[in-house]
């Protein structure tokens, strides 16, 4: 039985952050959180609906439209963002201990997540100082800019995978071109959001332009969704959600920015480097326990390297430590929630019928309590196979043999998710045909998912609507206004002229 690693000081309870107060929920009603080890309750929290959400937004709107932050100079919203990140690296690893236990993730990468939320608040102070708009020049007769001005109140809705750091994803950049913001954080995992709200009042962000709602999706997320005074959505999580979050958002016309999920191929050539081949795939669907939605969960391998492949590739995952996810030595931890240990384990059912199981399979030796699943490989699984084309968000991947380059990219290409693809080859004629070829959003050339905030990122098909990252992110969340400003004499139709 593994040990129940519990830290100190943990919260009796969870409240909302409205205005600059914590509070509860109007109604009173809350949730209970698990730990994933336990699966017992260690807290609960207050279970935000329409009611909540309204106060959240009314809050945002009076900061947006009489506050001082959307009106501050960049350098003055920079300066706070800095401090902002200065305060996360400060507690960095008691950040990653209260999302080790809350999610389950392995300390070290908690620690690494923790570290990127910093990154990302200072990426975006830079980028807004450094932000220049168009201007356009017809010399001696006109000049045109663009006036860039925030949108308003954004709703953000985030997963409960790696929670901290995709919640800084979105709040960097809102917060950057001077929006206010309304946060409802998953419900499996509200720990780490609520320490958003001392870090940023100790970072001089004014009350009202940070508010953050606890509740279940369809409750305070679709009240959220929903809310007339809210123009912006911006929202992580599984497809079929994002469907009924763009439907729910089309009588407002609301922006919507949307990462959903993914179902991605690592092509993996008979000339590529297998050791990194290897080492890379095996990092890109166990690393941050399978629940990673660029996950490479699909292997498609060319047939003369494939059972070398599969072996050698079994083999390391069978040797993968699974534990304590407070251990440093431990490489997949405990699934978020029990609900999702038996999803993942009910595809695992599936692949028994649907490939060759080379490793996994079920729960860990001498793990008996808590929501573990051993790196399960399966290999010759037939691309109509449910756990070839369907999202199982957990340390499960497939491998799927194929002869050709046509082959395999119609492999590649046959899901309906396009978030990411991976593909290894010395070839460089072939990398960048195929990169091009792929259905694919992101694409990484003989490397895992390394990224650099200033490219796009988002998918194509199932895997989203929109692209965040760099100046595409200032982009959604502020209006690009045309100013045309005429330098000389006005030469226009003089319609009904000519009687007088």
């Amino acid at each position: 039985m593994t040990q129940h690693y519990i830290p100190d000081d943990l919260p009796n309870t969870i409240q909302h952050f409205i205005d600059g107060a914590f509070v509860d929920s109007v109604s009173g009603a809350t949730f209970d959180v698990l730990d994933p080890v336990s699966n017992e309750t260690y807290v609960t929290a207050a279970a935000g609906r329409a009611e909540d959400v309204d106060l959240a937004v009314a809050a945002a709107t009076r900061a947006f439209t009489s506050g001082p932050w959307p009106r501050l100079k960049p350098r003055e919203r920079a300066r706070v963002l800095n401090r902002i990140a200065d305060a996360v690296e400060a507690q960095d690893a008691r950040l990653a201990e209260l999302e080790t236990f809350d999610t389950g993730l392995p300390i070290t990468q908690a620690l690494g997540q923790a570290q990127r939320a910093a990154e990302n608040f200072r990426f975006f102070a830079d980028l807004i100082v450094a932000q220049s708009d168009d201007a356009y020049k017809v010399p001696g007769s006109q000049l045109n800019y663009v006036n860039r001005k925030p949108i308003g109140v954004a709703g953000l809705i985030t997963p409960w995978n790696t929670p901290f750091m995709l919640e800084s994803w979105k709040l960097a950049p809102a917060l950057a071109t001077g929006c206010t913001v309304v946060l409802k954080p998953a419900e499996f995992t509200p720990l780490s959001a609520s320490l958003w709200a001392g870090i940023f009042r100790d970072a001089g962000v004014p009350d009202g332009v940070f508010n953050l709602v606890n509740g279940l999706g369809e409750e305070a997320g679709d009240a959220l969704v929903k809310h007339p005074d809210v123009p912006l959505i911006s929202f992580t999580g599984e497809s079929s959600t994002g469907r009924l979050i763009f439907a729910n958002a089309a009588p407002f016309l609301k922006g919507l920015s949307m990462e959903l999920g993914g179902k991605s191929p690592a092509v993996v050539f008979a000339d590529a480097d297998l050791d990194a081949a290897i080492d890379s795939t095996l990092f890109g669907v166990f690393s941050l326990n399978g629940e990673r939605c660029t996950a490479g969960s699909r292997i498609l391998v060319e047939r003369s390297v494939y059972e070398d492949f599969c072996a050698r590739y079994a083999a390391r995952a069978k040797s993968i430590v699974v534990g304590d996810p407070h251990d440093p030595s431990t490489e997949v931890g405990a699934l978020v929630h029990p609900e999702h240990y038996d999803k993942v384990m009910g595809y695992i059912g599936i692949g028994r019928s649907e490939g060759r199981l080379l490793a996994g399979g079920g729960r860990p030796e001498g793990l008996d309590r808590g929501n573990y699943v051993a790196p399960t490989v399966f290999a010759d699984v037939a691309p109509d196979a449910r756990i070839f084309q369907e999202e199982i968000f957990g340390p499960v991947v497939c491998i799927t043999p194929f002869d050709t380059d046509e082959e395999a990219l119609a492999l590649a290409n046959g899901v309906r998710y396009g978030l990411a693809a991976y593909l290894w080859t010395n070839d460089l004629t072939r990398a960048h045909t195929f990169a091009q070829r792929v259905e694919a959003g992101m694409v990484w050339l003989n490397s895992h998912n390394v990224r650099d905030l200033r490219t796009p990122f988002g998918g194509v098909k199932a895997s989203g609507l929109g692209h965040e990252g760099g100046y595409r992110s200032i982009d959604f969340y502020t209006h690009q206004q045309a100013v045309h400003v005429t330098l000389g004499p006005v030469h226009t139709p003089r319609f009904g002229a000519a009687a007088h």
